[in-house]
């Protein structure tokens, strides 16, 4: 089943190359989405998916890459706009 959830990641989180790192983990599953910094020092993604493989993809966010560290997420379950291909980047 098609699912869709915004997810918004607090710690040390930009300037540690977890977007590039997300982009990675997001094409190794296979799901559809983007990953952006924010203003305010937190980092957003959009990932559309198997509901399964998101929640595997989920997991793995809190570990981030090595030099990140998540101390807070927020899952926010969203409608699947079914407009994303691939996994980017969004500037």
């Amino acid at each position: 089943m098609m699912s869709a959830y915004r997810v918004f990641l607090s710690g040390r989180v930009q300037g540690v190359g977890f977007r590039s790192w997300t982009k990675n983990l997001g094409e190794s599953y296979g799901l559809s989405g983007w990953v952006r910094n924010l203003p305010d020092g937190r980092v957003e993604v959009f990932v559309e998916g198997d509901e399964e493989v998101i929640a595997q993809f989920v997991w793995r966010l809190w570990e981030g890459p090595r030099s990140a560290r998540v101390d807070r997420m927020e899952i926010l379950k969203e409608v699947p706009t079914h407009e994303e291909k691939g996994f980017y980047i969004k500037y």
